[in-house]
């Protein structure tokens, strides 16, 4: 059964309550069968929007203001929450985090995103990635997150310089340690910086739904800097999008090696949305125990 047409259909059926109208009276007012009304309510009936343009002239509720309050209900009755299920408690964090503060900064992420959706779809009828681009949306997604683990744990926003995005500054001597954070929609994807320093990473890999986004994997890495001796990254310079035009800035990305750490370092996964066996692997010593290709 689709969310949307079961939300839609409790909607409907909470609106007509509250006019006091029978199933009969309400699908004679929209030409349609009372049986009919009766299983797009129970979510049981698929509806064009057609009809639901023929329940809103009835209800004299525009079909915007009908869409809202679905969504709205969602947002009461099921608070957007990662699966516990799928964090891998073995693997090293950077120190001072705690799974539970990791925890606790996602789902604080995909309730900021419901709520930005929910005001979106009122306000302006499209959800927000409709309305900007992929990698500013992604830009998005990592300040949100980064803002929530400044929240949630020991790693607050770096004031003094911009990298890295988050510092413990309890955790180490001097600056303390930090944290870089990458969003992406692409599983498995390795890291890309600007800088290509030494410390701790973090990629966060998630999908867009109906009400926000989904996370799918969430992987941490402790890499070398690209001037290190065995370095995790590859200088990739500024290259120009054939199709657009558009130059990208200085960029570094991880060589497989870093790649391999980062996924080595899968402390999220949703295994009914990643299939990483087939990714590749390069390492200098063996599997680590609390890799996902042990």
């Amino acid at each position: 059964m689709n969310k949307a047409q079961k939300l839609i259909g409790a909607c409907l059926h909470s609106l007509r309550e509250k006019q006091s109208l029978t199933l009969e009276m309400l699908a004679t007012k929209a030409g349609i069968t009372y049986q009919y009304l009766s299983s797009i309510e129970h979510g049981k009936e698929n509806f064009s929007i057609q009809v639901l343009e023929k329940l809103s002239d009835a209800l004299k509720i525009p079909v915007k203001e009908i869409v809202n309050q679905a969504f709205y209900i969602l947002e009461t009755i099921e608070h957007p929450k990662v699966n516990p299920d799928y964090f891998r408690p073995d693997v090293p964090l950077p120190k001072g985090l705690m799974l539970a503060d990791l925890q606790a900064a996602m789902n604080q992420t995909l309730s900021i995103f419901q709520i930005i959706n929910k005001n979106m779809l009122s306000e302006v009828g499209r959800p927000l990635h409709k309305l900007i681009q992929g990698n500013n949306f992604s830009g998005l997604v990592s300040n949100i997150f980064s803002d929530a683990m400044d929240a949630n744990s020991a790693y607050h926003h770096n004031h003094e310089q911009h990298y890295p995005d988050l510092v413990n500054k309890l955790a180490g001597e001097g600056i303390g340690i930090g944290l870089e954070v990458k969003a992406t929609i692409k599983i498995g994807k390795g890291g890309e910086s600007h800088n290509g320093h030494s410390g701790w990473h973090t990629v966060v890999c998630y999908e867009i739904t109906n009400i926000g986004i989904e996370f799918k994997h969430v992987m941490f890495a402790l890499l070398n800097g690209h001037q290190e001796s065995e370095p995790d990254w590859r200088y990739d310079g500024s290259r120009e999008n054939s199709e657009t035009g558009s130059r990208r800035t200085e960029t570094y990305t991880t060589v497989l090696k870093g790649t391999t750490k980062l996924r080595d370092g899968t402390v999220y996964l949703n295994p009914n949305k990643v299939n990483f066996k087939r990714w590749k692997q390069e390492r200098t010593g063996p599997v680590p125990p609390w890799s996902i290709f042990s």
